[in-house]
């Protein structure tokens, strides 16, 4: 290292931001993330050894992932190498191959790749690490907001363990902001600052488990407000104006995209209505198509309600066919109309089994053929192939008559079972109805 390096890295000792400075060197400082380096656990295990493997690191922005890399890098007798995807491609991986072998030859040393935002690269950038991450030329560990399950190439996928990450917690987040304020050393300690209670309450709210967005209020906080008394407090009303609002933390192309669609149909299914126009809501103020949206509902009006109210479907489908015309800002009246309506409404899954059933049935056995009575009869010679015997059902009392409909090797099977639930009932008593008249 030269003196200009050298002073550079002094430099950013004291001018990167609040979460730079912050980051943990050591396991013991990691606030979080018990559940993966706990202490026994197979990760911490395998740090403290220096035993690590090729692992993927996935979980939202602000959960550590960087910060677990770089405790990985201070820990380990390798050499640690860091890309990232957005801005690093298959030359400069290359550079990373070559400089690993010749650790490896010359010096028996291991070489950790960290390949932070590892779901940026295509599948050819994917597919060129894994020869060397299987013979062992490369540890990697790859860092990723995206589910790696849809983002990242299995073949790696097989080679790694795969980590998430969870949000951090109120109480984690709370941990890290006192640190922020009162640490001399990496902290804005000697700015002589103090956080008032409920300022540190809201904070850790508002971060929603990213500890980066509350240490960048912190920082912002402490470098903006006057002294009083020798002190700068960050109250309540600073703490507002620091973190403006709550961010979601929703990508539409992305995991958290599909969770939070996953517990807006759970809500309208489990027929509760505020949950289902709150997670309506995440979805609309997260820029979500609207035409997307009425899909889902459509959907769920079959599939979960169905004929417990055949209405449900009639909702459904003139709302899509609204929210196409009308658009935003008032499509999201139609949706949450058409979304309550389904949540409200009765529900049943009868003809969603029905169908499953008889579709499962179909595929895996030899179901007969027609019933010859059924066949079309229509045409000359029909009657000398046997196609008649048809009853035509509005020719007898109820416009019911008891004939084979199913073919011999199905006969008997029912795949449409009723509920009691809503209208589904009333089905059930006519079907019972007409058959005992």
């Amino acid at each position: 290292m030269d003196l200009f390096e050298y002073m550079h890295q002094q430099n950013q000792k004291k001018e990167s931001p609040l979460a730079q400075r912050l980051r943990p060197t050591t396991l013991d400082e990691v606030v979080g993330q018990e559940h993966i380096i706990g202490k026994n656990k197979l990760l911490y295990r395998a740090i403290q050894a220096d035993k690590i493997g090729s692992i993927i690191l996935y979980g939202p922005p602000g959960t550590g992932k960087t910060t677990l890399a770089k405790v990985i890098a201070n820990t380990t007798s390798g050499i640690f190498k860091q890309i990232n995807a957005t801005t690093s491609g298959k030359k400069d991986m290359e550079e990373v191959v070559k400089e690993a072998k010749e650790n490896s030859g010359m010096y028996q040393k291991k070489t950790i790749l960290f390949v932070d935002e590892i779901h940026r690269f295509n599948k050819a950038q994917q597919d060129y690490l894994l020869p060397f991450v299987e013979d062992g030329t490369l540890i990697l560990i790859g860092a990723t907001t995206e589910n790696p399950y849809f983002e990242v190439n299995r073949a790696l996928i097989s080679r790694s363990n795969v980590f998430e990450l969870k949000p951090l917690s109120k109480d984690n987040i709370k941990e890290l902001i006192k640190r922020a304020v009162y640490d001399k050393e990496k902290g804005m300690g000697s700015f002589d600052a103090e956080i008032a209670e409920d300022a540190l309450e809201f904070l850790a709210d508002m971060a929603q488990g990213d500890a980066r967005t509350a240490l960048n209020a912190v920082e912002l906080g402490v470098l903006t407000t006057p002294k009083e008394n020798g002190k700068i407090t960050i109250t309540l009303e600073v703490a507002q104006e620091c973190i403006q609002k709550r961010a979601l933390r929703y990508d539409k192309n992305g995991d958290n995209h599909y969770d939070t669609i996953s517990a807006f149909i759970k809500s309208m299914r489990g027929s509760d209505p505020d949950a289902t126009v709150f997670y309506l809501a995440r979805m609309l103020h997260a820029g979500e198509s609207v035409t997307f949206i009425a899909r889902r509902i459509m959907i769920c009006a079959s599939e979960d309600v169905g004929l417990a109210d055949p209405n449900a479907i009639t909702v459904a489908v003139s709302c899509a066919q609204a929210v196409e015309r009308v658009g935003m800002p008032e499509a999201r009246i139609l949706l949450a109309q058409a979304a309550i309506y389904v949540a409200c409404a009765p529900k049943s899954n009868a003809s969603y089994l029905a169908i499953n059933e008889a579709l499962d049935l179909v595929q895996k056995e030899q179901t007969g053929e027609v019933p010859n009575h059924l066949k079309v009869a229509s045409y000359e010679g029909a009657k000398e192939l046997g196609h008649e015997g048809y009853q035509y059902a509005h020719d007898f009392n109820n416009h019911y008559v008891e004939q084979q409909y199913l073919p011999d090797a199905v006969q008997g099977i029912q795949f449409f079972r009723p509920t009691k639930q809503g209208y589904e009932s009333t089905i059930q008593e006519y079907l019972e109805k007409i058959k005992q008249d």
